[in-house]
């Protein structure tokens, strides 16, 4: 076998004390990338080594698939925090680690005996990442919570469903792999501003923020921007019925809508401007589905797929455990791989030139590296190399000159996040063809175009320069600005950027150090790399769809797939920047938005390839595999309702005492979850009539109370006022020239070593910084300025406005 280069990661030491899906799902993504990750696990275990969506019996010493995928190529010790001996290994562990992460809960290290202010002083160049249900501090941080009651806080599951139906969550625990990745972006910030400066710190990651900035589109935003509630909805069209099945179809832009309209021979519905916008649609929902199905059930999956791929309208299968593995696309990708344990479970979702993930290595045992490990720690550890820049900046990204030439979501918010950690952001539009998402959803008005509460989300701290792609100019002004910069990237389908010129080798040759960021739908190669895909595609092929919705329904979750596709993709660009300092050349990097939405839907293959079982959404809404009782619940105030999610022994025992219901404490039947679960159809009617009688404050002070995670369930333009986002000063407060004063999100952490407003600037305006960029740095005339504004190559308003 011929010899391979060391991996990205190589060398890197994570020491992850953490069970369940988030922060493995964090060291995964290291343990891809060639670190050494050391798994603490409790005496009895990480409890994901027993689960089975389908509840199939897990063998004595065996652990389940969901958990090989997650914990593979992991080393696996036990150690117990009230034994003095295991304290101080831990403490020898964490002083021979580069990253800690752990989810012991607010001072749950602290309460065990257990402080990583004395690991920092042992190891001052340690990041320690810490992440929990709402963050380490603050009114609610003690509040008990799961994946679907912090759902229900961010209030993404109050506007996804019918008016006239229950409310529903994003099915999968998609809340906790969403962290997952952020607690990996966070553990890669903090290392890369320790190996900078020489001073390790600890991060402190949210679930809930993490959650707000992928769950909600922004509704706090659009809050701001247009007045009232935001009322529950689904896309139309989106996933539509066929004479065969189901297919999905997204009209993101007005173009889109305008051709499937056509395509369907109702022309004269686009040529309606009230159906521009998707509230009006919703508001004809049985007009709307009466047209649509009209033409849909006429045509198979296929027949529609097709014709909507020659009229660029974005379009997928239903993907399911089942069949995903089966798609020509996925096949010709190798988007499917076969684990040591037989079934199948997605690739690691980042491509390099210069490196292949690892290979999967084997599952280890509970506490079956003890003997090596502790060895280990007998060792004197090894010297560690001085700080390469002793002194330089802290910010992990500084000194990274970005030419931004994304759209629409994803990219941008891999960009602003980027931008918020450091790097210094040119966002490059143009006056013919703005970035789209300045148009949806927007304000309208005399300038429409700054008033897109998405956007507005997405593009915080950068600079924005208007260049014409497809004149002489304009190319010749972008190529000045790649000549210069450390990376380009770009999130278009695989044929546009070529089209342009600018194609991987123009851009090697303009710069053989840029590392070239490439973002398509599909990815660069397969049958389908020249589709077009939003996150709304994404989700309908991935699976996400599938297990979100109605029994009689599947929903899309609704743009969860841009940002988390964002994350990976800054995950990914920090292992060729790893690369770069070892060959001191870039590279291209691939991140097709659907395979990080493969890797956090891996359940649904995992499952149905080790067990034959299609996993499916409930005929009862919001019921899912691992939380019983589970719904949301109406009390007695209209439109005040309630999350409810019972996933332990402990917590059903707190809600029976919590609800007076004592003969379901003496159930035999009810003492397994497994048995409550079987049991749910007459567990709700019961906790719904409880609920129904109460106001939801005294519901939730009687649960949380009791230790029962519950939560409000939020309307999309009400998350704030809100005490703990307050506390924890989640919102930054800037001043747009053109919109006012507004409150924006901020990264889901607190860093130890960072200020809590990481935005360097509002969202830029169009061309808002042309001469900045063009006569200060790349050193035009006047004259020239006033030429390309004159022949369109720049300017300050959309051509077409």
């Amino acid at each position: 076998m011929p010899a391979r280069d060391p991996l990205p990661f190589a060398g890197l030491r994570v020491l992850e004390l953490s069970s369940e899906i988030t922060g493995p799902y964090a060291g995964k993504l290291f343990v891809d990338a060639g670190a050494e990750v050391v798994k603490i696990e409790a005496p009895g275990g990480d409890p994901m080594r027993r689960w089975s969506a389908s509840f199939q019996p897990i063998a004595e010493k065996e652990s389940s698939p969901l958990f090989q995928y997650l914990n593979s190529g992991k080393r696996s010790l036990v150690l117990d925090p009230r034994d003095a001996q295991d304290r101080a290994r831990f403490a020898a562990l964490a002083a021979r680690a580069d990253i800690v992460i752990e989810d012991w809960g607010p001072n749950g290290l602290e309460d065990r005996g257990l402080d990583p202010e004395d690991w920092l002083e042992a190891n001052p160049r340690l990041a320690v990442v810490r992440v929990s249900p709402w963050g380490q501090t603050g009114p609610w941080a003690g509040h008990p919570a799961n994946d679907f009651t912090l759902q229900a806080a961010t209030g993404s599951t109050e506007y996804r469903g019918l008016p006239e139906r229950e409310p529903v969550a994003a099915g999968g625990r998609l809340g906790d792999w969403i962290a997952g990745g952020f607690v990996a972006v966070a553990a890669i910030a903090a290392w890369r501003s320790a190996r900078q400066t020489g001073e390790g710190q600890i991060v402190d990651v949210s679930r809930f923020e993490a959650m707000i900035q992928c769950l909600t589109v922004f509704g706090d935003m659009g809050s701001q921007f247009m007045e009232g509630l935001l009322p529950r909805s689904i896309e139309i069209p989106s996933i539509e019925p066929t004479k065969d099945g189901h297919v999905g179809v997204c009209t993101q832009t007005g173009v889109q809508w305008t051709d499937f309209c056509k395509l369907i021979g109702r022309p004269d519905i686009a040529e309606d401007p009230r159906f521009l916008e998707g509230r009006e649609r919703m508001e004809q929902i049985d007009f709307m589905q009466e047209v649509i199905h009209g033409w849909t059930k006429q045509h198979t999956t296929a027949e529609i797929i097709e014709l909507c791929e020659l009229l660029r309208i974005p379009v997928a299968p239903i993907g399911n455990g089942r069949d995903l593995p089966e798609f020509d696309h996925m096949k010709a990708r190798g988007c499917y791989v076969r684990a040591p344990g037989g079934f199948l479970q997605p690739r690691a979702p980042w491509r390099l030139e210069t490196a292949e993930p690892a290979p999967i290595g084997p599952t280890p045992a509970l506490d079956g590296d003890r003997k090596a490990l502790l060895a280990e720690l007998e060792k004197t550890p090894r010297a560690r190399p001085r700080p390469s820049r002793v002194g330089a900046a802290e910010l992990p990204f500084e000194g990274l000159r970005v030419v931004d030439l994304t759209a629409f979501w994803a990219g941008p918010y891999a960009t602003s996040i980027l931008s918020d950690l450091g790097a210094d952001v040119i966002k490059v539009e143009s006056i013919q063809r703005p970035d789209g998402m300045r148009f949806a959803g927007a304000v309208r008005n005399d300038v429409l175009w700054e008033w897109g509460h998405v956007f507005h989300g997405v593009n915080p701290g950068k600079r924005d320069v208007t260049l014409r792609l497809d004149h002489p100019d304009g190319l010749r002004l972008v190529e000045q600005l790649i000549a210069d910069a450390d990376v380009v990237i770009e999130n278009f389908s695989a044929r546009v950027m070529p089209n342009f010129g600018l194609d991987e080798d123009a851009i090697k040759s303009l710069n053989p150090r840029a590392i070239n960021v490439r973002m398509p739908a599909f990815g660069l190669d397969g049958p389908w790399r020249d589709r077009l895909g939003f996150a709304m595609t994404v989700e309908q092929v991935s699976g996400l769809a599938w297990l979100t919705g109605y029994g009689d329904l599947p929903l899309v979750v609704r743009g969860a797939c841009d940002p988390l596709g964002g994350i990976h993709t800054i995950f990914a660009l920090a292992l060729a920047l790893e690369e770069r300092e070892r060959t001191g050349l870039g590279q291209v990097v691939e991140v097709a938005l659907v395979e990080p939405a493969l890797a956090v839907a891996a359940e649904q293959v995992i499952e149905y390839s080790a067990h034959g079982v299609l996993l499916d959404r409930h005929a009862r809404t919001n019921v899912m595999p691992h939380a019983a009782p589970q719904g949301v619940f109406e009390t007695r105030e209209a439109d005040e309702r309630v999350a409810i999610s019972v996933t332990t022994d402990a917590e059903w025992r707190a809600l029976c005492r919590a609800i007076d219901a004592a003969d379901w404490l003496r159930s035999d039947e009810l003492m397994t979850h497994r048995g409550r679960y079987d049991a749910h159809e007459r567990l709700t009617p019961r906790l719904s009539a409880w609920c129904r009688t109460r106001s939801r404050e005294s519901v939730l002070e009687t649960l949380l109370a009791a230790g029962v995670p519950a939560s409000a369930a939020v309307n999309n333009h009400r998350l704030s006022p809100n005490p703990q986002l307050e506390h924890r000063r989640f919102f930054q407060s800037m001043n747009h020239p053109i919109v006012g004063r507004k409150r924006y999100p901020s990264f889901p952490a607190i860093f130890g070593a960072f200020e809590r407003d990481l935005h360097r600037s509002p969202p830029p305006t169009l061309g808002q910084h042309n001469r900045e960029i063009l006569q200060g740095e790349l050193g035009l005339a006047d004259e020239e300025i006033e030429r390309l504004a004159a022949e369109q190559v720049i300017g300050t308003r959309p051509s077409f406005m």
